[in-house]
This record gives C-alpha cells, sequence and structure tokens, in this order.
C-alpha cells in the first residue's frame, strides 16, 4: 500500500515538473517566432502633395507617418491620424480626416479609423467610426455604422459605399429625415 502511494505521489510530481520545464520552452518557442515590426522610415510634420500633370490631386497633412516598406506585405501608418484634401477636376475640394490610417502599398487601399469625417464645398458631412478607400477607383465603402448630413437632411445607416465626391452612393441600410423639394 505505501509504495502505490508513494509511486503515485512520485508521478504527480514527476508529471508537475515536466509540464513546466514544457512550458518555459513553450514560452521561449513562442519568442522566437515572434517578430517585431521596424519602420524602415519615420517622418514627423508631413504635408505630401500628390500632382497628376502638373495638378494637385491631393494634399496629406499628418503628424507622424511611419513606413514599413520592408516587410513582406509593406503599408504606411499614420498613428497619429491624418488630414486629406482631394481635388477634382473642376478644383472642388473633399477633406478627409481620421485619428489612424494605414495605406497598404500593395492594395492601394486605405484603412481610416477613428472619428472619421468627409466633408465637402457642397456642405455635406459624412461621419464613421472605419473607412475605407480604394485610391486606384476613387471610392470609399464601410459596413459599420454611419451619419451622412446634408443640406436637405441627414440619414444614419449601416454599410454604405460611394464616390470620392458623393455623386453615387449606395446605401444598405438607412434612415433619416431629407426634406421634400416640392
Amino acid at each position: 500500500m505505501i509504495k502505490k502511494t508513494t509511486f503515485f505521489i512520485f508521478s504527480i510530481l514527476f508529471g508537475i515538473l515536466f509540464l513546466s520545464s514544457c512550458e518555459s520552452n513553450f514560452k521561449e518557442v513562442q519568442k522566437s517566432n515572434f517578430v517585431e515590426f521596424t519602420p524602415s522610415g519615420e517622418a514627423d510634420s508631413i504635408n505630401l502633395k500628390y500632382t497628376d500633370s502638373g495638378k494637385i490631386k491631393s494634399i496629406l497633412v499628418s503628424p507622424k507617418m511611419l513606413d514599413y516598406a520592408t516587410v513582406e506585405f509593406p503599408f504606411t501608418e499614420f498613428p497619429k491620424g491624418i488630414k486629406v484634401t482631394m481635388y477634382d477636376e473642376g478644383g472642388k475640394k473633399t477633406y478627409v480626416t481620421s485619428k489612424y490610417a494605414v495605406s497598404f502599398k500593395n492594395t492601394d487601399l486605405i484603412d481610416l479609423q477613428g472619428s472619421v469625417k468627409i466633408t465637402n464645398d457642397a456642405g455635406q458631412l459624412f461621419e464613421t467610426e472605419q473607412l475605407y478607400f480604394d485610391q486606384k477607383n476613387e471610392w470609399f465603402y464601410t459596413e459599420r455604422r454611419f451619419k451622412f448630413t446634408d443640406p436637405k437632411g441627414f440619414t444614419f445607416g449601416e454599410g454604405v459605399d460611394f464616390s470620392k465626391d458623393f455623386k453615387i452612393i449606395n446605401s444598405q441600410r438607412i434612415n433619416g429625415e431629407v426634406e421634400n423639394s416640392n
């Protein structure tokens, strides 16, 4: 009887020692597989002007930019937010602000997050917490809740995509009040 009890206690102690040694090895393996991104470029107080055929197409202003050009999927991060002014062919402006942004280089997508607002010279205002911008097609979209305010009224919804000048808007679930033009 004593041998069984001693064997049982010895087995439990051996198991505890074995598991604790495995845990420390597991933590070491986790550390070795952890890759920390280090920016290949960093800039403070940036003011970038994008031009095409001698015309300014957009101006991006940000207090901080981190460029991760050397990682497998390169991106540029704006951890302190952005302010962008976009110009159409007629010189009309659209303004975009957010508290945080990431631009993915291989896909030409920009992920805007935190108090995202878009305004224009016509007095329209779009607000949401996250919005994507497809630079190639100049198209915005989100699946999040949004509020769109226009001089004629306002709309709330969830899920929308639209052109940068608000001329084409495709909403999913909406409600609101709009002034009757009659």
